[in-house]
């Protein structure tokens, strides 16, 4: 009887000790989950990161390179306009990061190799690749011609393709690389009055999707952004047809109403952090998320809401089929105070000659 009291008690015992042993390994294992999931909703530190953005003389591209830089990132600058790049660069500098800038046309896959050279003569390699590069030019279908379209894919979507290719071997080669791809909601959704910058954006989603699927087991994390419209100040640098001064109309009082769109600032806070975090997709905007998730659920009945949209936009009869500067299409209107975030946000983020 006192041996089998002894063996019941043994048995307790080493029941309680296996127990609190088997208590003590699911602590550390749920503390290493929270830790984990702690460290995925904070990010990884990107400081010494060396960061491309191209199209970052101005606007978003500018907005992006100063909160890179602010996490510590070396950032090389790219655009075309080199007057406005040196200005970028300036900006950027002040923030105390290290800063290569080169004029780049993204388009021409000869200038992309020689900013590509660029920037691992002066960083060594590049951490991270934003392409941000972009062109738009806002009118009716019947104002729009073969070049139109055609210069939106040399610059939107090649200007994607061609950096991503150039920087892709060494990335792969290291078995680390992310690559950032800022499209739209316009590659979404295809808006009236946008149809060369929708037709290019669409190419873009699809390109960022795929490479997405096709890196990730190399290392390479490649993140889809998809903004709606945003207070940059780009309205000043797009470029308009047909009636031009009530299609600049329309176009600055959407993209720099704060009902419609959100400030450069939010959007390049979340482009970073999503960078940080290595996510697949980030959607900017709520109304750009609302717009998505209704097109997925209902296209056509989306496609018919936009028909009757374009009826309240500006028709193509008595209009220009050259394109005309936003300088060319001002109205009492564009400079009301109606407009006046988006001409805050372009002397801000570059787009006025008088940024300097």
């Amino acid at each position: 009887m006192q041996t089998r009291s002894k063996w019941i008690l043994g048995g307790i015992a080493t029941g309680t000790l296996v127990a609190g042993a088997a208590a003590g390994v699911g602590t550390v294992l749920a503390a290493r989950r929270t830790i984990r999931a702690l460290g995925k909703l904070r990010g990884d530190d990107l400081r010494g990161r060396t960061v491309l953005i191209t199209g970052s003389s101005r606007g978003l591209g500018l907005a992006m390179a100063e909160e890179f830089a602010r996490q510590g990132c070396n950032i090389v600058l790219c655009a075309r306009d080199a007057q406005a790049l040196m200005r970028a660069r300036q900006r950027v500098e002040r923030l105390g990061a290290e800063v290569g800038a080169v004029a780049c046309d993204v388009s021409r896959p000869d200038e992309v190799q020689h900013l590509i050279t660029s920037a691992r003569r002066q960083f060594g390699h590049i951490d991270i690749l934003v392409n941000n590069a972009g062109v738009m030019t806002v009118g009716p279908l019947l104002s729009q011609r073969i070049e139109d379209f055609q210069e939106a894919m040399d610059v939107i979507f090649w200007g994607m393709v061609h950096p991503t290719l150039a920087v892709l071997p060494e990335m792969v080669e290291r078995r680390q690389g992310r690559i950032v791809n800022i499209t739209s909601i316009g590659g979404k959704v295809s808006l009236p009055h946008l149809l060369p910058y929708g037709c290019a954006k669409f190419a873009t989603v699809g390109f960022s999707e795929g490479l997405h699927a096709e890196l990730k087991k190399f290392g390479v994390d490649v993140l889809t952004v998809v903004p709606g419209l945003m207070r940059t100040g780009s309205h000043l640098k797009a470029f308009f047809k047909g009636k031009n001064r009530e299609e600049f109309n329309w176009f600055a009082l959407s993209g720099t109403n704060p009902l419609l769109s959100v400030s450069a600032e939010h959007a390049a806070r979340r482009v970073v952090n999503a960078t940080r975090r290595k996510q697949a997709g980030v959607t900017i905007g709520w109304q750009a998320g609302v717009l998505a998730r209704a097109h997925g659920v209902a296209p056509g009945v989306v496609s018919e809401v936009l028909a009757l949209v374009d009826r309240l936009l500006p028709d193509s009869e008595g209009g220009t089929i050259k394109k005309k500067s936003s300088r060319e299409s001002q109205s009492a209107v564009s400079r009301s105070l109606l407009t006046a975030l988006g001409r805050r946000a372009a002397r801000r983020y570059n787009q006025m000659e008088e940024a300097a």
